[in-house]
């Protein structure tokens, strides 16, 4: 009965990657939008500092230390996602919704390439035909992409699925040095608030009217929601479930495409975005964990 028990928790906990889809999804919405005024830096400040008040706030109310042993490494993986989070915002002002977010999705390829050399995993066979059908469904979708500043969208996104495959590395090697989960995403969101902050001030600074903070606000809100869903799924669910479900993100991404800008892609495009979406599952599912032999 407590076996039967724990695995109807197990399956309901992974069920939070549905909402941290969903409000992922939205905050792609949000920031297409907000990137026809907005650059990429500022979106990026805007999403962070609304994070980063939330966390610190309850990190206060909690009475909860932001004192590590570990700062560099939390700083080292900051860096990598602030840049990640930078390319992803600009494949979404530049490509359609869709394949900005499959692109970006490709990390968890990435992660499974490098998680035997850096977390002890075993590499197994499965893996190989992962990566490698993974890849021949990024050639397909960049393939139609015939303009030079959408190629130059499309390389940007998949560079910063790449760099989020090695954040998420970098993430996992401090889950398992005991480092607690709002820890690093509060160095993550301050870093991110600092770097957006100061690029945005030196490169390009829009002013914020009235009208722009329901969506600026709605950002933060949306990405921070979808952060602590994410957390307590991986937290409380089957972690292979909840990297599988993670894809729907992509589909959600995509009815909100086509609703809003109309955004219908070429039945090649989709075929595309249908394999990438299966490496990435395969990726998930072939991870044999640490303690396994």
């Amino acid at each position: 009965m407590n076996l039967f028990r724990l695995i109807r928790q197990w399956r309901l906990g992974s069920l939070w990657m549905l909402v941290a889809a969903f409000f992922f999804a939205i905050m792609g919405v949000l920031v297409k939008l907000g990137a026809q005024k907005f650059s990429s830096a500022e979106l990026v400040f805007y999403r962070s500092f609304f994070g980063l008040v939330f966390i610190y706030g309850l990190t206060r109310i909690r009475k909860q230390s932001l004192a590590t042993p570990l700062l560099s490494k939390h700083m080292w993986r900051a860096v990598l996602g602030f840049i990640s989070l930078l390319l992803f915002f600009y494949a979404i002002s530049e490509l359609p919704l869709a394949t900005a977010i499959t692109l970006n999705y490709t990390s968890p390829l990435f992660m499974a390439a490098l998680a035997p050399f850096y977390l002890g995993e075993k590499f197994r066979k499965t893996l190989f035909v992962a990566i490698a059908l993974g890849f021949v469904g990024v050639t397909l979708l960049l393939k139609p992409s015939l303009h030079v500043d959408e190629l130059i969208a499309g390389a940007l996104g998949l560079l910063s699925g790449a760099l989020a495959g090695i954040v998420y590395i970098h993430v996992t090697q401090l889950g398992r040095a005991g480092e607690p989960d709002w820890r690093t995403v509060f160095y993550f969101t301050l870093v991110c608030t600092l770097g957006g902050g100061i690029w945005m001030l030196v490169h390009d600074f829009h002013r914020v009217e009235w009208d722009d903070l329901l969506l600026l606000i709605g950002l933060g809100v949306s990405a921070t929601i979808a952060q602590l869903a994410l957390t307590r799924a991986y937290r409380t669910g089957n972690p292979l479930v909840v990297g599988s479900l993670a894809y729907s993100t992509v589909v959600l991404a995509s009815v909100f495409g086509i609703v809003i800008w109309g955004e219908m892609l070429s039945l090649d495009r989709w075929f595309a975005v249908a394999i990438i979406v299966l490496s990435g599952v395969i990726s998930v599912t072939s991870r044999k964990p640490q303690n396994e032999a």
